[in-house]
């Protein structure tokens, strides 16, 4: 980023240009400009967790702590905002369906969600009860796939609300989060066990081990450079002590390189690819690049911010659909902001 963050409240201030968002050309590459936009939201301690962007360039969002989803115009106009029809299911991620909706994983509840752009929410229940479903993504053969983090299996549901598990072979071993691949399969991370796992449209899991145990890979995605991207979390995390504190890069093949990140303290918590096609990430208050040969730099939020989810519009897909802003939610100011890039 150049030169100092400059926090705006609004899209036109002095001395900080502020364009409209708008989706990258192919291979358009943007720079990090250091201006930050933030946008409050109304009910306190609503807990922003994750975000996605629709193609009409909305922002839709999820409230963990407030039990909603959130739906707001660039600007930060328009806001609306959902009630989850069951009560405490702490909604995690959201992502775009093939079915044009928004899908969501109600993290509590055991269940799957979906919403209409027109806000009208229907709840499918997972045969796995308790089973805790985190990170869900988009497949190439027009399904939902989902991480059940304590059921240890991945599953796949379908726009009519059709679910079906798979099995992990490692018992425990608590998929984190997936994404979609480029190679059309997904791939998943498996915290408890320090692995990262592919399974095929057909449910065949293949498992690569990570280099050091104890590593607890979190968020995954598929970055620019053909290969899949994750962060290692860092401390006490759902009961575990890891030492992670890395990104890790894995190849097609199952090939993994892992780099340091600069800062010792905290947890890298989400992992994106940026309007520059570079990865990024949030780390507490602050924000983190890795370049595709693992150059990784940290940038400073604002004061008391912690960056959670982010996204410039490929939410856990192969980087085809890129805006020229990256997208963070923030839980400890209650906002959703973002980074502009020029």
């Amino acid at each position: 980023m150049r030169g100092e963050v400059c926090i705006v409240a609004t899209l036109v201030v002095a001395g900080c240009a502020s364009a409209q968002q708008r989706w990258l050309e192919d291979e358009e590459r943007l720079t990090a400009t250091g201006e930050i936009t933030e946008l409050a939201l109304p009910h306190p301690a609503s807990g922003p967790t994750t975000i996605a962007l629709a193609p009409d360039g909305s922002v839709w969002f999820t409230e963990s702590n407030g039990n909603r989803i959130g739906r707001m115009n660039p600007d930060g106009s328009g806001l609306v905002e959902y009630d989850v029809p069951t009560e405490e299911s702490s909604p995690r991620i959201i992502a775009l369906g093939a079915d044009g909706n928004l899908w969501f994983s109600e993290h509590l509840a055991s269940q799957m969600a979906r919403i209409t752009p027109q806000g009208a929410i229907a709840e499918f229940a997972i045969p796995t009860p308790d089973s805790q479903p985190r990170a869900i993504a988009l497949g190439a053969d027009g399904n939902i796939w989902i991480g059940l983090f304590a059921a240890g299996k991945i599953a796949r549901i379908t726009p009519a609300g059709v679910i079906t598990e798979f099995a992990i072979p490692t018992p425990f071993s608590g998929p984190r989060a997936l994404a979609a691949g480029p190679d059309g399969n997904i791939w998943f991370s498996e915290f408890h066990a320090s692995k990262i796992g592919r399974i095929t449209i057909d449910g065949m899991v293949t498992e690569f081990p990570l280099p050091r145990p104890n590593s607890g890979p979190g968020d995954i995605t598929a970055g620019a450079d053909g290969n899949m991207w994750f962060v290692e979390l860092n401390g006490t995390i759902d009961g575990r002590v890891v030492a992670g504190n890395r990104v890790g890069r894995i190849t097609m093949r199952g090939e993994i390189t892992e780099f340091a990140i600069p800062s010792a303290t905290g947890s890298p918590t989400n992992v994106a690819v940026g309007p520059d096609r570079n990865v990024w990430y949030t780390k507490g208050a602050s924000l983190g690049r890795v370049t595709p040969d693992g150059v990784v730099t940290e940038f400073p939020l604002p004061a008391n911010a912690r960056g959670v989810g982010l996204t410039a519009g490929s939410d856990r897909q192969p980087p085809m659909r890129i805006a020229n802003r990256l997208w963070y939610a923030d839980g400890n100011g209650n906002k959703i902001s973002y980074l502009h890039f020029d």
